[in-house]
């Protein structure tokens, strides 16, 4: 039996009202007395159980007068091995790595050192799993949590939010006044899907280019789902539109192996030729970003249309020879 299930049952009993008598645990949990020792011991230190010693009639129960002030007796009614503890623990970890905008991380802390001290070791669980796991992310941005906060709240209050927005395009910081529709985590950074009021428009703006943000008192108008999937959600990467068109991409047979695990967008379509190469297929409105991750894999890929994409690639590789032959 594990340490979960024999305190559950010592739980049980002493939620009964009755007294867990020691006699009686040691035949029901098959344990030694030091093994039932730590199990009270546990339940008394680490749940908060206001556990007694009664010596009348040999055996423990619930005193209200000993609960410790500030604590609450409520053992969790989801009960975890030490393995799944320390895959919590590691989810964890990895979770406050990639939360590049801190908005995790002051409140899953918490949660962190209650595992901890549910896992009842002598070591310091959570700087063991930090010390033996590494998160390395790459082209992450760092935004301010305060504005960040605002967002959210804006977003989930449906109220209109007030930005000073900074577009990193023209370098000019602009206000407008938004309806937020939805949070998209992208690539480790967060971005607003929100109707634009100046604009007139749905647009997508980045997290951390809000300077200054203020929620308003005003409701924020609702879009359609379908609409924001339309207009925002078509194409591939961040920038959106409602004309799409089909890239497609030929990658050699050495690169074709790492490809052909990668999901580009999720309506992609894939497919191995004759040769070993790849054939990949995928929705796009704005050229910018899939230019630039199509440039990642050159020579290996070929694009083979539409035109103005092969254009616009064999345009940035001129550019690029230029500046390195000077």
């Amino acid at each position: 039996m594990s340490q979960t299930e024999r305190l559950y049952k010592i739980k049980r009993l002493l939620d009964a009202g009755g007294c867990a008598v020691k006699a009686t645990l040691l035949a029901q949990l098959g344990v030694s007395p030091a093994t039932l020792k730590r199990d009270i011991a546990h339940l008394r230190d680490r749940m908060n159980a206001p556990v007694v010693w009664d010596r009348d009639r040999a055996g423990w129960c619930l005193d209200a007068a000993a609960q410790l002030p500030g604590t609450q007796y409520e053992l969790p009614g989801l009960w975890l091995s030490a393995e799944e503890i320390h895959a919590l623990l590691t989810m964890q970890h990895l979770l406050a790595n990639l939360d590049s905008g801190g908005l995790l991380g002051p409140h899953i802390a918490p949660l962190a050192a209650r595992l901890a001290q549910m896992l009842g070791s002598g070591a310091n669980a959570d700087t063991e799993v930090a010390k033996r796991i590494r998160v390395l992310t790459v082209g992450a941005r760092k935004f301010d949590l305060p504005h960040f906060q605002a967002v959210g709240s804006a977003l989930l209050r449906r109220r209109r939010l007030h930005v000073a927005y900074h577009g990193r395009g023209r370098d000019q910081t602009r206000e407008r006044e938004l309806s937020p529709q939805r949070l998209i985590h992208y690539r480790d950074n967060w971005y607003l899907d929100a109707w634009c009021h100046e604009a007139r428009a749905l647009r997508s703006f980045s997290a951390d280019a809000i300077r200054s943000a203020r929620v308003l008192d005003t409701t924020a108008i609702d879009v359609p789902e379908s609409e924001l999937d339309a207009v925002l959600g078509t194409g591939y990467g961040i920038f959106a539109g409602r004309a799409v068109q089909w890239a497609r991409l030929r990658f050699s047979a050495e690169r074709a192996r790492w490809v052909a695990a990668e999901s580009w967008h999720p309506k992609q379509r894939g497919r191995f030729d004759a040769d070993g190469t790849y054939l990949l297929e995928l929705p796009y409105a704005d050229p910018r970003e899939l230019v630039m991750d199509i440039l990642r894999h050159v020579p290996e890929v070929e694009v083979l249309g539409p035109a103005g994409l092969r254009e616009m690639v064999e345009e940035k590789l001129r550019a690029a020879l230029v500046r390195i032959t000077r």
